[in-house]
């Protein structure tokens, strides 16, 4: 917490009073992916004992949040898209407006649940493997999926940039396919694509969705990390999709080959300075 630079000792207070609620409430959804740069997520079910849906409501809070800025979010979602994204982002805009200079990630979380719970319950929602199947003969998928627009909310600018859409300067990366593996009968085919922002994340599953087998597999897990240079550190995140913990293995498999990298080039400067 000393490393921090907070300018209001009050928002850093309150901010650490929130934090501490919210891991106590929300146990192992709860998760610190950079307590110094204030960044966190948290996986939000629509039934913690037969989920259907989920979510990564992945946060970073600003110096001066909650007096005077909105946390800077970003809802890691597959199956979340167009209208149903934009209809959550304004629900979550609306309530920070009624509760201006409030602790407000509680309510955001529950709101996030309740859209979720709403969502399974309807009777156009099937099973997820099935929602994320978006890219059908009949529909128009929309290429550019809405994110919210913080120019009203006194946003910290420092921060804006991690999350906000740019898709007038982002092209899709390339997107590298491996060879399959079959295993006990399951059969595994891998994608690779370098990614530097969320939305390149959100851009290349819509291209990968948009192809019928890979929408409609039993399983689709994937797992990213971004180096924020600014921040000095990683944004990153996973998911299972009902493959219990395949997605956190596969981040764990980036962190390590990342963590192989960085010291063989440790090595190789070291025999440089010999």
């Amino acid at each position: 917490m000393a490393n921090i630079d907070v300018g209001n000792a009050g928002d850093l207070q309150s901010q650490i009073e929130e934090v501490e609620a919210l891991s106590s409430i929300y146990g192992d959804e709860w998760c610190v992916i950079d307590e110094a740069a204030r960044i966190f997520c948290i996986k939000i079910t629509d039934d913690i004992d037969y989920p259907k849906l989920k979510a990564c409501l992945q946060i970073i809070l600003p110096h001066d949040y909650p007096s005077a800025a909105p946390p800077v979010y970003q809802i890691n979602a597959a199956w979340l898209r167009g209208p149903d994204r934009k209809t959550l982002s304004n629900s979550l805009e609306e309530l920070y407006v009624e509760n201006t200079g409030e602790s407000i990630l509680y309510l955001w979380v529950e709101k996030v649940r309740e859209f979720l719970l709403e969502k399974s319950q309807s009777t156009d929602t099937v099973e997820q493997p099935e929602v994320r199947n978006m890219a059908t003969e009949e529909e128009e998928v929309a290429d550019d999926v809405e994110m919210p627009d913080y120019r009203n909310l006194k946003l910290n600018k420092e921060n804006v940039h991690l999350f906000e859409n740019h898709s007038s300067d982002e092209e899709l990366p390339p997107i590298k396919l491996g060879g399959t593996i079959t295993e006990r009968r399951s059969t595994f085919q891998p994608h690779l694509a370098p990614v530097v922002t969320p939305r390149q994340v959100r851009m290349v599953l819509d291209k990968l969705f948009e192809n019928k087998k890979i929408a409609s597999a039993t399983h689709n897990i994937y797992a990213y990390r971004i180096y924020c240079e600014e921040k000095q550190s990683f944004l990153q995140d996973c998911e299972d999709d009902g493959e219990t913990a395949a997605g956190g293995r596969l981040l764990h498999l980036l962190q390590d080959e990342a963590s192989k990298a960085g010291g063989k080039n440790k090595k190789s400067k070291s025999k440089k300075t010999k």
